[in-house]
């Protein structure tokens, strides 16, 4: 069966922005013209991909598999297209980037002088904020999130794994004792987030699966910055990204408790719009960040 990657591209270009009309505005078409390319996809491959009524479009089983099996492929080639056409040019210009409030808790600050020596022609403007930006009306190139995205307007690509670590000051785990088992962390002080209640949910993985454990202590707090600060003080026991402990475990300040166990964050992921490809300085700075989590991860 042969049919045409431009039908394929058009039906993606299409989910993502939820309907026929947004889709051509998106790309400079009549709406027939999308409908009816789509339509002819549909012919082609002998089965109904998308849902219309009059008022929204929604994916059929079938629609639903064929977009997640060639969404990539055709972003790849996307992404292709642009890096043959920007081979041989400078990044340029100003970058808008979102992250999280905390972000450069995790990721070194002196990485930015680097990159600006190898990049001397680029800007960044960092939007820090822990609400989910709207890329679009923020005028955002890229954002750099911790956890997948369900919004198929977005454009996401998985930079590096993420997890959090159970850990504690020597001093604390010497006065009083170390887990041998997670049922232990119950009887122990946990710094976990203020919640209605007393206990707080850990969700931790190791060899035997999916765990829960509810832990309490007697303090809490909102941001992982202040959690650090408490576990570097000796307060008890956190669950904090491994990213923002490293340097403290290395030295020895920290101590990775029950080791076989550790909560999966998701992953790091650089999401940007899907209209818009990312600019030659944006791919720059994406590929930038992935190197230096690696050499964190890897010093």
């Amino acid at each position: 069966m042969d049919f045409d990657l431009n039908d394929v591209s058009l039906f993606v270009h299409t989910v993502r922005a939820g309907s026929f009309a947004a889709a051509a505005r998106k790309l400079g078409m009549p709406p027939n013209t999308v409908s009816r390319r789509v339509q002819q996809l549909e012919e082609k491959l002998q089965t109904r991909l998308l849902q219309r009524s009059t008022r929204k479009l929604s994916l059929t089983p079938t629609g639903r598999q064929f977009f997640d099996g060639c969404v990539a492929s055709i972003d790849d080639i996307e992404r292709t297209r642009m890096e043959v056409l920007d081979a041989g040019l400078e990044p340029k210009g100003t970058i808008r980037v979102a992250a999280p409030a905390d972000f450069f808790s995790h990721f070194d600050i002196d990485a930015i002088s680097r990159f600006h020596e190898r990049y001397p022609l680029v800007r960044l403007d960092f939007v820090l904020s822990d609400a989910r930006t709207d890329l679009i009306e923020e005028a955002i190139d890229v954002a750099f999130r911790v956890g997948p995205t369900q919004d198929l307007s977005l454009v996401a690509r998985r930079l590096a794994d993420t997890h959090r670590l159970l850990v504690a000051t020597p001093a604390y785990l010497q006065k009083h004792g170390e887990p041998s088992v997670i049922e232990d962390l119950e009887r122990h002080e946990c710094i976990g987030t203020p919640i209605v209640g007393d206990r707080t949910p850990w969700h931790l993985e190791g060899q035997e699966g999916a765990r829960e454990v509810l832990v309490s202590g007697r303090f809490r707090a909102s941001t992982e910055h202040s959690q650090r600060q408490a576990v570097r003080a000796g307060l008890g026991i956190a669950l904090l990204p491994y990213s923002g402990v490293a340097e403290d475990l290395a030295s020895g300040r920290l101590v990775n408790v029950l080791p076989a166990y550790r909560h999966d964050q998701g992953g790091v992921w650089a999401v940007y719009p899907s209209k818009r490809h990312l600019s030659l300085a944006a791919k720059a700075l994406t590929e930038f960040v992935v190197e230096e989590i690696a050499r964190m991860t890897t010093a």
